[in-house]
């Protein structure tokens, strides 16, 4: 019985399926067809049951399971608290909300980079709602998005929120809300749907809401005039000292936006824990 066999039962027993432990491992299905095998053979008993939705553990596979996560634990605890941080190596995977992107992810990376020399980045930039599935699906390492992340498989440390302000083109007129668009974050997302129920609340069902999923396009859509819309304060300043944007009060304004750093909380992931936490100082410190 090795440890390249107890991780591959592992993942297995977690993705419920032989082709997706594969993927996630990155070897071959017979690969991990064979050390499965191997592990049945050692320990002489079965520990898969095959369905039509994939695998499901025995009863002896159960019972295997909580021995192989206390070894999996063990093994984090010595690369967390023993290996050199510096020598860690290997494909590490952030996916990032635009509004994160446009402030303190460069520093959050550049830092990063430093402390772990030997990593391979992999960014993804999306909407929150991606995501969110990309992470569940496995795809992420490490989520900084609109948050928390409610599943009960997922950790999230809390980031710092960001203000909203209503702006405007320059030297415009305070606008009428029945006549001009507002642009907005992308449709499915919560700052969304919560800025067209109180806009419909306050104006009525009247209200042109232009949804965009590039918060910089939107930035640059109300800047020439097209709209007006609520904007992250600290990405708003700049054009505001420009001369290009200019904050407008209607009496109210949203609610601002909370992040957090979210990843996986099993398998657990030292890796991402670490950058979490890093992610939190860095966003703090800004």
């Amino acid at each position: 019985m090795t440890l390249d066999q107890l991780q591959t039962f592992l993942w297995v027993a977690r993705l419920q399926g032989v082709r997706r432990a594969a993927e996630q491992m990155n070897i071959s299905q017979p690969a991990v067809t064979a050390r499965l095998q191997a592990l049945e053979d050692h320990l002489q008993v079965k520990l898969f049951e095959r369905t039509t939705r994939g695998v499901v553990l025995t009863r002896e596979g159960e019972l295997l399971r909580g021995y192989a996560e206390q070894i999996a634990f063990v093994q984090d605890e010595i690369r967390q608290r023993v290996s050199d941080p510096t020598g860690l190596e290997g494909l590490f995977r952030v996916g990032a909300s635009e509004t994160i992107a446009e402030t303190w992810l460069p520093r959050f990376l550049e830092q990063l980079n430093t402390d772990y020399p030997r990593l391979t980045l992999e960014l993804t930039v999306d909407i929150s709602f991606n995501l969110r599935e990309a992470l569940l699906a496995g795809q992420l390492d490490l989520a900084l998005l609109m948050g928390p992340v409610s599943a009960y498989t997922v950790n999230n440390v809390a980031l710092p929120s960001f203000d909203l302000g209503w702006y405007r083109a320059a030297n415009r007129p305070d606008p009428d809300f029945l006549t001009t668009p507002v642009i907005s974050y992308a449709r499915n997302t919560r700052p969304y749907r919560e800025l067209v129920e109180e806009l419909t609340r306050r104006h009525g069902p009247g209200v042109r809401v232009f949804s965009c999923a590039s918060l910089s396009a939107s930035i640059q859509m109300i800047a020439s005039g097209i709209g007006i819309g609520p904007i992250p304060t600290a990405l708003a300043q700049d054009r505001v000292t420009s001369g290009q944007l200019q904050a407008f009060d209607p009496g109210w304004t949203p609610s601002p936006l909370n992040f957090t750093a979210s990843w996986m909380a099993e398998p657990r992931n030292s890796m991402a824990e670490r950058c979490a936490h890093l992610a939190a100082r860095i966003a703090g410190a800004m």
